[in-house]
């Protein structure tokens, strides 16, 4: 049975409480904003996704919630973030909500409900609300707002958790780093140029360690930013290789979304350069959250890391060993195993997920059985469910199959990995590639049902679709 391995602070726990109080107050926000209740049957009827799972902040009013109510739910004072117009916040580190806002002034319960997005213009464009944007073109923090009885803010994050749009009077007047826009869409253009197909693996990863010195440098020296960046430029390779994607990406920015919804990103990586492949990721500013390992049986492993301010997740995969159960694989270097599992044969066929192949999959938020439905009618099923909780929900799109390059069918085949039908199979039809993870979490549950990822693994691997010889 997989299980995380870490200690009891990634024991995930769910918060019905919250969760029922978050509700109520995105219904009687929707009932005082009618752009909001518009936006929020669009989103479930066009997208398949939910407006509860877009909140970046909602903002109550002081006498409608007390900070003993939120403590007692599992919120905690966020000491580093500033309220410009005076109130408290609140963040929930055990749980997957919005932070709250409390303000002293204001005439209803709910005063605003801001959703985040990945372009504020993009937003107004979607809805033609007009070119009334705070905040700075490419900056941290830009906001769109419709006004109502309570207000609904549409939110543009660039790596920060600020609520203020005007970070000074420089900012205000536009005289704060006027290159930075100019340095940020460099970086974002080196990474997304940058060189996917070099056959030396080795010689790869330090093209790409000193592609990050540059980038970071673009940056000013901000993990924060460059991370965003990043994970932009890697979202936006995966989606051109699965068809999936692209039709639910058409489907989120006819509403000026983008993937302001995503929930994590999946790499697989081989066992020879996973501890180098953490330590990129670790140069962005990622902390290493719960490690799985999924038994003697599985023959997989985990670690997934979180940004402590972009919120990206990451979940890595590779191969294990059963007596590599108790091994720090994030640092250690493990040696080549004699048969590759799922993972090690994925990346055999396609390469590491973070030079040649992109992602194996992105999962996002959605309400997950008018999701399923809606890409059913765009011609797109899904797997069955590999997780059916009320508290967790997950099916993988069927994979997109992926050319293989000779060399790697060759090298794969002279080893012993897969059959000769198999490599005449993968030469003709490819292998599967990448897939899009439909997600629904309730009660704030911020974990992963580990015996279906074991589950999904397998079902997954590229042999099970193969040919097998007679």
């Amino acid at each position: 049975m997989p299980h995380p391995v870490g200690g009891s602070e990634f024991d995930w726990r769910r918060y019905p409480e919250a969760a029922s109080a978050l509700r109520r107050w995105v219904e009687a926000g929707i009932t005082s904003n009618p752009f909001a209740a518009t936006l929020a049957r669009r989103m479930r009827d066009e997208t398949g996704t939910r407006l509860v799972d877009w909140l970046d902040h909602v903002v109550i009013h002081e006498a409608a919630v007390s900070s003993l109510e939120l403590e007692g739910w599992g919120f905690e004072r966020d000491w580093e973030t500033t309220d410009p117009e005076g109130g408290l916040v609140f963040r929930h580190a055990g749980g997957m909500f919005p932070r709250v806002v409390t303000r002293p002034k204001g005439s209803a319960a709910v005063l605003e409900l801001a959703v985040k997005v990945e372009s504020v213009a993009e937003f107004a464009r979607a809805h033609d609300l007009g070119p009334k944007l705070e905040g700075y073109a490419f900056g941290p923090y830009r906001v769109a707002r419709v006004a109502g009885t309570t207000s609904l803010a549409a939110v543009e994050r660039r790596a920060t958790r600020t609520l203020d749009p005007w970070d000074g009077e420089l900012a205000r007047s536009g005289r704060l780093a006027p290159h930075a826009a100019r340095d940020a869409l460099a970086a974002r253009d080196l990474w997304t140029a940058r060189r996917r197909g070099l056959p030396d693996e080795q010689a790869a990863l330090c093209e790409l360690d000193e592609l990050l010195d540059r980038v970071l440098e673009l940056c000013h020296g901000s993990r924060d930013l460059a991370c965003h960046l990043v994970f932009e430029a890697e979202r936006a390779f995966w989606q051109s290789r699965n068809r999936a994607a692209r039709v639910q990406k058409a489907r989120q920015d006819r509403l000026g979304l983008g993937w302001a919804n995503h929930d994590h990103h999946t790499f697989r990586c081989s066992r020879a350069h996973f501890p180098r492949i953490m330590s990129l990721f670790r140069r962005l500013g990622f902390e290493t959250r719960e490690r799985f390992h999924a038994g003697a049986e599985a023959g997989w492993g985990a670690q997934i890391l979180e940004h402590p301010v972009t919120g990206i997740v990451i979940f890595a995969d590779l191969d294990l060993a059963p007596d590599e159960l108790a091994v720090d694989f994030t640092r250690q270097p493990l040696p080549e195993l004699e048969r590759p599992a799922t993972v090690g044969l994925w990346v055999a066929l396609h390469g590491e997920s973070l030079l040649a192949a992109g992602l194996h999959h992105l999962e996002a938020q959605f309400d997950f059985d008018a999701a399923r439905t809606q890409l059913a009618a765009e011609g797109i099923e899904t797997m069955p469910p590999f997780s059916d909780f009320p508290f967790l929900r997950q099916a993988f799109t069927v994979g997109e199959r992926w050319p293989v390059r000779v060399d790697r069918l060759a090298a794969a085949r002279q080893r012993g990995w897969i059959s000769a039908d198999q490599k005449i199979q993968f030469e003709s039809e490819g292998a599967l590639g990448s897939h899009l993870e439909i997600l629904e979490r309730n009660d704030g549950f911020k974990g992963f049902n580990q015996a279906g990822v074991s589950a999904i693994l397998a079902a997954t691997d590229p042999r099970r679709r193969a040919v097998h010889p007679t």
